[in-house]
């Protein structure tokens, strides 16, 4: 028996024998976290795509956001005649998607079309080969990210239309923790706790948060790997609902100048034979854990500028970053202090550790990736943390900063040998011009902004 929302091949096939099941969702992410796949007809996935997965494109994997194949990968391009690459469903990952009507989903890792091996480049193949070191040494990570999103009275396609300017809110006053401006959007929420409780992912709260229309649903924490793919589905499941609902929510880090960025917190913690090995009984300021705790921590913040647009991959992402606007600027811990970019919280087993860099709009298997990475470096080379900071961090000039803008963090990406030692030669330079390839096509775009400030100023 599978757990609740999840299906087992058996429990697949009965579905599909009642005709409960007549969609399958077969998809992986894009660089972009986005979900990208076939709908496929159960009959086919049983008798084919189940035993010998399927085929897409990959050219997938250098696109930009608009679909276009970009030239300069080694990957793929027009010269190699962008091929297929292999979709191998990971079966652990099949579910319900109880917002669809009669449909199941599964996620895919991206196989190499000839050799059958995973694909270095793809999003869940790069957290995959940080799990594997922790795999050999008996040790579980377990994670959580929390996500915020903006909720907007506009639909998608509405906001189309409109450029996506003067759209409104679906609340009007700042309504952090509010319970009546939480009731006023309760039809959708509900049906998203709904939804996402039906489709395997534990839900535990949600609530108001610090902009208007802004909120935050959390969902239970599980082994990384699995808390990528309920991310994933997470945001599939919202959008969608609300697409259906008319209405529309964003992930963008900074939806609006004036208003608080949504962000994706990480929470991490290391496990061994059923115990947070971050537990200890030594004392790092007001914290007391293990030696574990303390290097994964010091690694942790060590690379953040090493590893900066797997958590912060958009040029939006860097406007989330300003002082006094509960995004973190600086790097820094502190314990249970929101102004720090890292944020120790619990004690004894429920000792972890809180990122708050990573925003919205991350890919959370890149993300993951590089806390783990990073993490796990702090591990092997012993490093350690800065002290505690107690205080207002955002005061704290003296600081390093984390970089400020997308330019700025791929070029430390670019040259870090961190990076490539982590994740290999061929993705820091995959990634690279993925990033590069973002900035390039902000930096020669008109924007509303330019238009507004120089049209008759200037």
């Amino acid at each position: 028996m599978s757990k609740k929302g999840f299906l087992t091949q058996d429990e697949l096939s009965a579905k599909i024998g009642e005709g409960a099941i007549e969609t399958i969702v077969v998809a992986f992410t894009d660089h972009y976290g986005r979900l990208m796949g076939k709908r496929v007809d159960p009959d086919y996935f049983l008798d084919s795509v189940l035993k010998s997965g399927t085929h897409g494109c990959n050219y997938l994997l250098t696109t930009d956001m608009g679909m276009d194949p970009v030239p300069g990968y080694k990957y793929a391009n027009w010269e190699l005649g962008y091929g297929d690459f292999h979709l191998v469903p990971d079966l652990a990952t099949l579910r319900i998607a109880d917002w669809l009507e009669k449909t199941a989903i599964v996620i895919c890792d991206v196989h190499n079309e000839k050799s059958h091996k995973p694909e270095s480049i793809a999003p869940r193949s790069i957290l995959k080969k940080q799990l594997n070191d922790l795999e050999a040494d008996a040790i579980e990570c377990f994670a959580a990210s929390e996500l915020e999103y903006y909720l907007l009275e506009n639909s998608y396609k509405q906001a189309f239309q409109q450029n996506y300017q003067d759209l409104t809110p679906a609340g009007y006053y700042l309504e952090d923790y509010h319970i009546m401006q939480g009731t006023r959007n309760e039809k959708f929420t509900s049906a998203v706790r709904r939804h996402l409780k039906n489709s395997g992912i534990q839900v535990e709260t949600s609530k108001g948060e610090w902009g208007l229309g802004q909120h935050e649903l959390n969902v239970k924490y599980s082994d990384v790997l699995s808390m990528a793919d309920n991310h994933i589905v997470y945001k599939q499941c919202m959008k969608e609902v609300a697409d259906a609902m008319g209405v529309s929510v964003t992930f963008m880090a900074k939806f609006a100048t004036d208003q608080a960025g949504s962000s994706s917190h990480i929470h991490m913690s290391l496990w061994k034979d059923g115990k947070n090995i971050f537990d200890g009984d030594e004392q790092f300021g007001p914290v007391k854990g293990s030696d574990l705790f303390r290097w994964f921590l010091g690694g942790w913040i060590r690379h953040v500028p090493d590893v900066m647009p797997f958590y912060a991959p958009t040029i939006n992402s860097y406007k989330r970053f300003v002082d006094g606007s509960w995004a973190p600027t600086r790097l820094a811990w502190s314990y249970d202090n929101r102004t720090a970019g890292f944020r120790v919280v619990g004690s004894g087993p429920s000792l972890r550790i809180e990122c708050r860099i990573p925003g919205a709009d991350c890919n959370p298997y890149l993300a993951f990736a590089a806390s783990l990475a990073s993490g796990l470096d702090g591990i092997r080379n012993k490093i350690e943390p800065p002290e505690c900071f107690i205080g207002d961090i955002y005061a704290a000039a003296h600081l390093p900063r984390v970089p400020y803008t997308l330019a700025e963090a791929v070029a430390l990406f670019e040259h870090s040998e961190f990076a490539r030692q982590a994740f290999g030669p061929e993705v820091v330079e995959h990634y690279t011009h993925f990033f590069k390839t973002e900035q390039r096509a902000y930096n020669t775009s008109v924007t509303d902004w330019e238009r507004k400030r120089y049209f008759e100023q200037i």
